[in-house]
Formats: structure tokens, sequence, C-alpha cells
């Protein structure tokens, strides 16, 4: 047997990636190294395919250890025997790297070591150039797909790509976020190999490559963890998937930071996005994931670490430990002046929704402090935190396939104003996110979907309706059967974005507008975002706002945008110099004292003087 010594020795000899605490350790071609978290376990055996047995060694930590003659890609398994339990239990590796067979197959042991990197002093972009553009990996065909995209999304100005959840869940369609193997890629999308291709092609596109990772839940089937990791999670607290995952063991906290941390570190991301944090009980963990990442990966590469965080927890952002927040309440307030809905979480934002956007504009949350519809106070103060600590999006994912028959806004609002509302999303200086196929006005759905075994299919699609029973337009069960079934392939397959579509002539005009907007975004934003500062934004009337920003070389940045019906009054405005119309004499009459309807506008003032209105 490999000894303890001997390993360290053999791993320290090696310039390699740093191993992990848990999985599969390839320590030298033909020798693998196992490690499996398993307080609860009486024993444990891995088993490899075509190999004895091996019994594994009971460590002090709960860990059961055991170092086997085999290499990359042999396939491999637990056995877990509990007391009086003579035949035990075959589960995969929570730390497997891959799977085969789906997530009740198989695990393979992978070495990180072998692929060889294109691009290896790439170092990434600062933060302020990001302009980020979420996709589903299985949507646009797998890791393959995805690269064939690469030229036309660095071409239209996007400048990092947000990959959904790719580790493994069940079946091969999900939106990732039912994921049960967080260091393992979806099998369906590619290889581990093939995901590393993907993201060093995209470097060398000058693409950033940023990944949703979900460290608050495991989805609903195919998570083992319970049977020998009880104290994976509490029993004195349940979230909406389950109860918590209790991030006051040491050992679990360590399997997440470690999962951070391979993918950084093995496969060179740019950044995260970690999902619903506020389903995370123990908040100092957030910060002992941050500071992990930082006092690990080198200083000169730029990595970006971006929270969605219902609770806006603006202090999470007052440090260089996270980077950002999505704003869903940008999200909400423009949704609500733009569609008019008021159903949801979108009722927190309907009374006085105008002088929400500005405040909105001004400090970045609406929420700091103030009572939800739900009677809890939500949120912390950021008004002095800078623009880009937050991403702005009109759509993405969640508020787009949340919705019962996905709708994208193409087919909830009229052009104009949509237009009007993209030229604030790109040329505010808060960092913008766009969601695929938004470019060009798709107006095919993005519908949840999945591919689960038959039982939890019909629980999944009996659910699905029920959650909008109370809604309007589904108060009635004919009504509600209209909502496709999750399960269906036709769902996935009618959420698979038309590209093919975008140079033809109804959908040119949106897209021109889009790669115009991203042009004028990095000439004249970009350069002066760092050190940016909101001065004020003011409702001029329904729905119609004027903001203005100083940027870093002492010019102000002056947008207006009114998505009401009528014309607003701009007294005071100003002149400059014009970046962008949404029509031809929009910018004059807002100049001249009235803002047209559902139109918009933005300046550079070189020279702000004491004729200038403050907002």
């Amino acid at each position: 047997m490999f000894g303890q010594t001997q390993f360290q020795e053999t791993r320290l000899q090696k310039d390699r990636w740093q191993t992990p605490t848990f999985g599969a350790q390839v320590v030298e071609e033909g020798l693998t190294r196992f490690v499996l978290w398993a307080p609860g376990a009486h024993r444990v055996d891995v088993e490899v395919e075509g190999l004895p047995s091996v019994t594994m060694n009971q460590e002090s930590d709960g860990c059961a250890t055991a170092d086997v003659a085999c290499g990359h890609g042999a396939c491999y398994r637990y056995r877990v025997f509990n007391e009086d339990d003579e035949r035990g239990s075959l589960v995969p590796d929570p730390a497997a790297r891959a799977q085969a067979g789906d997530i009740d197959g198989p695990s393979v042991v992978i070495d990180p070591n072998r692929y060889v990197w294109k691009n290896p002093t790439w170092q990434g972009r600062p933060w302020h150039e990001t302009v980020l553009y979420e996709l589903h990996a299985g949507a646009l065909g797998g890791f393959k797909g995805v690269r064939q995209h690469l030229p036309y999304l660095a071409e239209l100005g996007v400048t990092a790509i947000e990959l959904m959840p790719v580790s493994e869940f069940p079946g091969a369609r999900n939106w990732g976020y039912d994921g049960v193997l967080p260091y393992a890629v979806e099998a369906s999308y590619g290889s581990p190999d093939e995901m590393k291709e993907l993201i060093d092609e995209a470097h060398s596109h000058g693409l950033m490559v940023f990944l949703d990772v979900v460290y608050n839940h495991f989805g609903p089937d195919g998570n083992y963890l319970a049977n020998y990791a009880g104290a994976f999670f509490r029993e004195d607290l349940v979230t909406p998937w389950g109860p918590s995952i209790d991030f006051r063991q040491p050992m679990v906290r360590r399997y997440f930071i470690d999962n951070a941390l391979m993918w950084l570190e093995e496969y060179r991301l740019d950044g995260l996005r970690f999902d619903a944090v506020h389903a995370i009980s123990e908040k100092d963990f957030l910060i002992e994931l941050a500071e992990t990442i930082r006092a690990r990966i080198a200083p000169e590469r730029h990595i970006h670490l971006v929270l969605e965080n219902e609770g806006n927890t603006a202090s999470l952002l007052s440090t260089d430990q996270f980077t950002a927040q999505w704003n869903d309440d940008w999200h909400n307030v423009m949704h609500v002046l733009l569609t008019g809905e008021q159903e949801g979480y979108y009722s927190d934002f309907v009374d006085n929704a105008t002088p929400r956007l500005a405040r909105c504009l001004s400090e970045g949350f609406i929420f700091q402090g103030d009572t939800s519809r739900h009677g809890h106070s939500r949120g912390e103060p950021s008004a002095h935190l800078p623009p880009t600590a937050f991403v702005a999006f009109l759509q993405n994912h969640d508020q787009t396939g949340n919705r019962a028959l996905g709708e994208r806004l193409s087919v909830l609002t009229d052009a104009e104003s949509l237009a009007a509302a993209t030229v604030l999303l790109l040329l505010s200086p808060m960092v913008p996110l766009l969601f695929m196929g938004e470019e060009w006005g798709s107006k095919r759905p993005f519908l949840f979907f999945t591919e689960h075994n038959e039982e939890l299919a019909q629980a999944v699609r009996e659910g699905r309706r029920a959650e909008f029973a109370d809604f309007s337009a589904f108060l009635d069960e004919k009504s509600r059967e209209q909502i496709p079934d999750p399960n269906a392939l036709t769902t996935f397959e009618a959420s698979i974005p038309d590209f093919d579509v975008r140079e033809t002539s109804s959908y040119a005009a949106c897209l021109a507008r889009y790669r115009t907007l991203l042009k004028l975004r990095h000439r004249h934003i970009v350069p002066r975002l760092k050190g940016a500062v909101a001065l004020g934004a003011k409702a001029l009337g329904d729905k119609a706002v004027l903001a203005r920003w100083q940027m870093n070389d002492e010019t102000h940045l002056v947008i207006v945008l009114n998505l009401g019906e009528h014309p607003a009054a701009t007294l005071g405005l100003g002149v400059g110099q014009l970046l962008h119309e949404t029509d031809e004499g929009v910018a004059k009459a807002a100049q001249s004292g009235r803002i047209p309807p559902r139109a918009a506008a933005a300046w550079l003032r070189h020279n702000p003087g004491d004729e200038e209105v403050s907002a």
C-alpha cells in the first residue's frame, strides 16, 4: 500500500495543481488516492472496475482513504457499509470529476494535468471591462456548440460568457440547478477536457469565462450524502430544496471551498457566480470562501466573485473579497415599468416604481432595509458602493424561465420601450448582463426543462403548474394545463435560441443596436468607469428618469429615459456630447425641455459647469 508520507513527497516533487481534499487524486501515472468524507459509515470500500475491492482507512477526521494502482480513466464506486449491513450500498463519488452513466453510474478518475493549455499566460480582464453574456451550454449544443459562437460574441462586444451550472444532474436536460455532483462536469455537455478547450478558446478571443455554481442545495435525485455523511445537513433548518447544508461543519466548508478552487485553478475560469447565497445560513462561510480564494489565486490574475443574494447584503461588497452582485432590484423595477406586471415578486416594485428606479440608479439597491411584501426587512444601505458593484440585466435565465410560458421581453413589451431600456442597460456604469438571444430580440421562449425519472417528473410537472395557480392567467385548471411539461423533450427544444435568424430583416435592426451600444460602451464608458460615482437620479414623471454619474476624468455621464406614453419635462438637462439617441430628434427634444415617450438618450458632459441642475 502506498504510504501517506510517500504520497506527499511524490506530490510535492511535481509541478502540478494543488491536490484537493476530496475525490480521486492522481498521484502519478498508474496511482490514485481516493478520499471520501464518510463520518457516518461503519466501513467504506472503493471498487475500481477490473481490480479487487479495497477497504479504505478510516481517519480521525471522518475521511476514508485508500491508494489504488489505477489512473486516468479508471471507473470506480464506493461501497458504503452501515452497522449490521453486510452488503453495503454502492454510491458515486460526491467529488468525482466525471461520471460514466449519469449520476448513478460509476465515477471516473480524471487527471487534471493532462490538458495542455494554449493560453497559459492568460490573466483575465479587469472587472470594469466586463459585459456578461449568460448562456445555457446544453441549449447551444454542449461545450463544442458554445465554442462555435465565440467569434460572434467577441465581435458583438461581449467580454465574458457566463455558463449556467454545468455540474452533473439527472438526465441530459436540466437548467443545472438540480446538480448533485458539484465537481463532475455534465457528461451530456462534454468531457472535462472539452470544457477546458472551451475556456481556452474563449481566452484566445479575449473572452473571460464565468460559471454559475450552486452551494446552497443539492438536487432532488442522486444525492447519497445523507447515507454516510448525515452531518452534511442540518435537521433544524429547512430550505425550499430540503434540509439546509450545515456550513458549521469544517469539512462541509472545505468541500465547497475546494470546489471553487478547482474551477478557478484547474479549469482556469475567470469568475464564479454564487447562486442564492441568501439560502446559506452561515454568512461567515461566504467570507471564508472569498478570503481563501483571494489568498490562493496569484494576485496578477483577475478573478471575479459575483453574488446572487436576495438579502442585498451590501457589507459583503464593501471589501475587495466579492466583486459584485446581481441586482435583481434593477431588473424587477424595470420589468414593472416595461410590462405593467404586478404579481409575484414584482408586487414589491409597483408602488412608486419610477422613484424606486431613480433610487436604484443613484444608490444601487432599492431595498436597503425596507420591508418587503412578506413583512420582512431586506437589504443594507448601498449608496457608498461603486456602480460597478452591481450587475444589471433586463433578462436572465431566472426571470425569463421562471415564467409559466418562458416569454422574453420581446413579446411582453413594445420594441420602442425595450430599445430605450437597452440604452440604460448598456451605457450606465453598472456592469451589464445579456441573456442569450436577447441581442437580436429573439421571440423564442426559455422554459423550465428537466429529464427526471417518471415519478419525480410527475411531481415536478404538478408542482410547476400549482406554482402559478394564484396568477390571474392560470386560475383555472384548463389554463394551467397549457404550461409546458418540464420533462418533455419539446420543452427543451423550444428553448434553443434561434441564432439562425439574428441577421434576418426582422431582427437585424435590434442586433445592430446592441452592437452600436456596446461599441459606445467600450469606447466612451469603460475607460472612464474606475472611480465613477453616482451624482443622483430623479423622476421626471410617470416612467421617466434622469440620471447622472461623474466619471473618473471628471466628465458627467447623463442618461434620460422615458418609458411612459407621454412626453416628460427635462428642464435643466444641459448640453453635452451626444452618445446615443433611440430615434433621430430625441436628444434635441430632450435638450429643448421634453423627451418623447418610449425614448432614451445619453450624453457626456466634458466641462460640467454651474448651469447644470443637479439631479
